[in-house]
């Protein structure tokens, strides 16, 4: 009896012109090889793709697919986990972005890429997640996850929101902050990094908690166990405006005074497709480490290593 043909849903910024031609690319080559194509029906008139089937932008496109097959920059890819982590079907990313952090492959690779993908030449790696709560006197007035971070940001520019953060059910400390920043290790290199995070390698556990411009002489960022238990509470005064909470940039939920923010592990990771064999340290195109000396641009010119030849460009 015969294999079952493969499916592949390809996921592209069709605001971009070099993502559309990427994924027309794609899909001729994937077609060649046999494999079945899908996208989705808000992106099917723009990447004019004949003999791909056409589906609705929700969990049931990516349902039964081997891989997502995604060409944008990292916001693009943040939007298609939200249709491939319910069917937890692995994403990989093509940059064409500007740092693109989440990507797998950068567009000058992408003939190569999809024959590795073609060929199961890639093994896939678990992303941890965060669910999140908001409630108001108890009652659940929003409920969503994240990839990279969740955030309780003020609503009004003119002024701070008081917030007070918990670790395990304990209070931990009371800032005037324009907000807080509850991340993975993933989103350790994104908002939290910006808002002066450390950052954490992919293989590491943890939640990572950010304050936003604290006024208060404790408010360093903190790595937590990824067992534990994040809350972050509105102050209830009066002259306290409402807040705002963000998830990966793109779900947000309106928060009154006095309502509570709970934050913990997902109970879905995001599954994401590396072309690289297994080891320590690795992400995506290469080591961790060299992820952030590509994107960063960081000078290590000078490096002799345990071989003792001495690098002489920007990075290894």
């Amino acid at each position: 009896m015969g294999e079952t043909q493969r499916t592949m849903l390809v996921v592209a910024h069709t605001g971009r012109e070099n993502a559309r031609h990427s994924a027309r690319l794609v899909i001729a080559q994937l077609a060649a090889a046999g494999v079945a194509v899908r996208v989705t029906e808000a992106e099917a008139p723009a990447l004019e793709c004949a003999g791909a089937t056409v589906l609705p932008a929700g969990p049931g496109a990516a349902e039964g697919a081997e891989l997502v097959i995604v060409l944008g920059g990292d916001g693009t890819l943040l939007r298609a986990a939200e249709i491939a982590r319910p069917a937890q079907t692995p994403l990989i990313g093509v940059n064409l972005g500007h740092i693109g952090f989440l990507a797998e492959a950068e567009p000058d690779g992408l003939a190569d890429t999809v024959d590795r993908l073609v060929a199961r030449d890639f093994r896939i790696e678990e992303r941890m997640t965060i669910d999140v709560v908001a409630r108001d006197n108890g009652t659940e007035i929003g409920s969503t996850w994240a990839l990279n971070e969740a955030t309780v940001e003020k609503a009004a520019r003119e002024r701070m929101v008081e917030l007070i953060i918990e670790v395990d059910g304990r209070p931990l400390s009371r800032w005037g902050c324009d907000g807080v920043v509850c991340a993975t290790p993933t989103g350790s290199t994104a908002y939290a990094y910006s808002a002066g995070g450390p950052v954490v390698w992919p293989e590491v556990e943890a939640l990572l908690v950010v304050p936003i411009s604290a006024h208060a002489l404790f408010a360093p960022p903190m790595v937590v166990s990824p067992r534990s238990v994040l809350a972050v509470e509105l102050a209830t005064e009066t002259e306290t405006s409402g807040a705002v909470m963000w998830c990966d940039g793109r779900r947000r939920f309106d928060l009154p005074p006095g309502a509570r923010v709970e934050a913990r592990r997902g109970s879905l990771p995001v599954l994401l497709a590396s072309l690289r064999g297994p080891g320590p340290g690795t992400d995506g195109g290469g080591p961790f480490t060299d992820r952030l000396v590509a994107k960063f641009g960081l000078p290590v010119a000078g490096w002799r290593g345990s071989a003792g030849k001495e690098t002489t460009h920007g990075h290894a």
